[in-house]
């Protein structure tokens, strides 16, 4: 090859019918996900951090090979990266990391022969587990369009079509007037199954607000008017972790 130049903290809920309790440190076993770049940026091995890299948007965790992917690593380039265009061109040129829709449109013939092996490699004879999908940027909706009530509740994580480039169904939540798709890493928690799922799909600022269960906090129309200030900051801290902790993606804004 030509050379050129923490583990997140999951939210565990304990659930009665109308509190929501405070956040603790677990390490449950992640379903299939969603990762933008930059959530995948986190998970480079470091410290305490899974080492995951994605090949043609698969992403696997190849943490068991820090050797080669970890710091001091001869591939150690590849942490938290995509990594299919500089693999299949067998570089370590920046330029052909994260550089996902190159994947299909500047390998020739041989090099995508050559990503295909990677691929399997790391499937079939490394067996490493496979974690979800990278989704670039450029394929999610724009943090600008407004979202309906309608559409909010159409994503509620029950879907059983996954759009393509997906691991998981889109599952919005509504936040402080903001549309957050949290089956980018919050599936245990919103999903069919989780804790939180009667928040999918709703306008849940008021529910987050009061840390609150009862289902009148989340019915339509969601007035915010008799908030303390204290009920506002505490929703502000919950949009400030989807966006800055969680790094959930934005999708849009409340109608």
């Amino acid at each position: 090859m030509s050379k050129g130049g923490s583990q997140q903290r999951i939210i565990k809920t304990s659930i009665n019918s109308s509190k929501v309790e405070d956040e603790d440190e677990t390490s449950p076993v992640d379903p299939v996900r969603n990762f933008t770049l930059k959530q995948l940026r986190k998970f480079n091995g470091l410290g305490d951090a899974p080492l995951y890299l994605s090949v043609n948007g698969i992403v696997f965790n190849v943490s068991k090979a820090k050797d080669f992917y970890g710091a001091g690593g001869p591939y150690e380039c590849f942490a938290g990266r995509e990594c299919g265009v500089a693999l299949a061109k067998m570089s370590f040129e920046e330029t052909h990391l994260d550089d996902l829709e190159g994947c299909s449109t500047i390998l020739n013939h041989g090099e995508k022969c050559e990503l295909h092996s990677w691929i399997e490699k790391f499937r079939d004879f490394r067996c490493y587990p496979v974690m979800g999908r990278l989704v670039p940027n450029s394929k999610l909706p724009s943090a600008d369009r407004i979202v309906s009530i309608e559409e909010l509740a159409q994503h509620d994580g029950t879907s059983s079509e996954i759009p393509e480039g997906y691991a998981a169904v889109p599952i919005y939540l509504g936040a402080g007037g903001k549309v957050f798709d949290v089956s980018f890493g919050g599936i245990e928690f919103y999903g069919p199954k989780g804790g939180y799922h009667r928040f999918a799909g709703k306008n849940a600022s008021r529910a987050l607000a009061k840390m609150s269960f009862d289902p009148a906090d989340t019915a339509n129309p969601v007035s915010l008017e008799d908030l303390t200030e204290k009920e506002k900051q505490t929703l502000n801290d919950w949009v400030k972790t989807f966006e800055d902790r969680k790094c959930y993606p934005c999708v849009g804004r409340l109608e």
